[in-house]
């Protein structure tokens, strides 16, 4: 009982202090989410226009949640979870959007954004089931998945000349 206890006590607190969670879904890959520790679970918003991806998180389904550690960014604890999609106007809904509400930054519709994501986002409780997994050994690191976000190109032939030219014009 007591080892219970400490466990939920530990992913309580340490999604509660990490802005960001990993959340993986049955099949597809972890992603970084922000969120809310909001009685007892935590609360997403997403997959609206400006929102985050909550592809493959779908009601009643299971989720590996893995928090990091906010000052070092290493693993703290891997937990699973229900998801739990809440209904638009319902009690629960409007609890959760009044604490999102809070930390969503640099909103684009400012206080209409609840009524944004009533009609256009997904708001979703991942609620712990009480299992957490081991530490891993290893890394399980992994490369970054594809985006169309890429604007990675080679370096202009000029540019080390300019900034050359800038540091002797100073010296």
């Amino acid at each position: 009982m007591t080892s219970e206890l400490l466990r939920q006590a530990l992913v309580e607190e340490a999604t509660k202090k990490s802005g960001l969670i990993w959340v993986q879904g049955p099949g597809g890959p972890a992603r970084a989410l922000w969120h809310v520790w909001h009685e007892g679970g935590a609360c997403l918003v997403g997959d609206g226009p400006g929102e985050q991806p909550l592809a493959g998180l779908t009601d009643g389904a299971e989720a590996r949640v893995t928090v990091r550690s906010k000052d070092k960014g290493g693993r703290l604890v891997s937990w699973s979870a229900r998801i739990v999609q809440l209904a638009p106007g319902s009690e629960a809904w409007r609890a959760a959007v009044g604490e999102l509400k809070g930390k969503r930054l640099n909103a684009p519709d400012g206080e209409a954004m609840t009524d944004r994501w009533a009609r256009e986002c997904r708001v979703l409780r991942l609620e712990p089931t009480g299992a957490t997994a081991p530490l891993p050994d290893g890394s399980l690191s992994e490369p970054p998945l594809p985006t169309p976000a890429t604007t990675r190109r080679p370096v202009p032939a000029g540019l080390p000349r300019l900034l050359l030219k800038k540091k002797r014009k100073r010296a």
